[in-house]
């Protein structure tokens, strides 16, 4: 099976503190902290990743692997270097492209 584009690497949900919501997170599910700061986390789940982020960083969105970003001008990069796009579906609902996994 071709895996391009079909694997959701993480959904990201905004929360009102970072540090509230990755303690609460931690505490009550099993998660580890891959990275955190005081605009987004990411937690890492058995099956998928979690984003954190604040109301002015990021939309809530779910994020798929595009191995053929890398070729988009559009493409931004993030603090970690991995390379985004976000794009809609026809609902308005965000989806952000990325370039490998987080």
């Amino acid at each position: 099976m071709n895996d391009q584009l079909s694997k959701i690497d993480h959904l990201a949900v905004i929360v009102d503190d970072i540090d509230q919501s990755v303690q609460y997170y931690t505490k009550k599910f099993n998660c580890d902290v891959k990275y955190k700061d005081d605009s987004w986390a990411m937690l890492k789940f058995e099956n998928i990743n979690l984003a954190l982020v604040v109301e002015d960083e990021h939309p809530n969105h779910f994020a798929i692997v595009d191995h053929s970003l890398s070729s988009n001008k559009d493409i931004k990069f993030h603090r970690d270097g991995i390379g985004y796009v976000y794009t809609n579906d026809p609902s308005g609902n965000y989806i952000e492209l990325l370039d490998q996994e987080s």
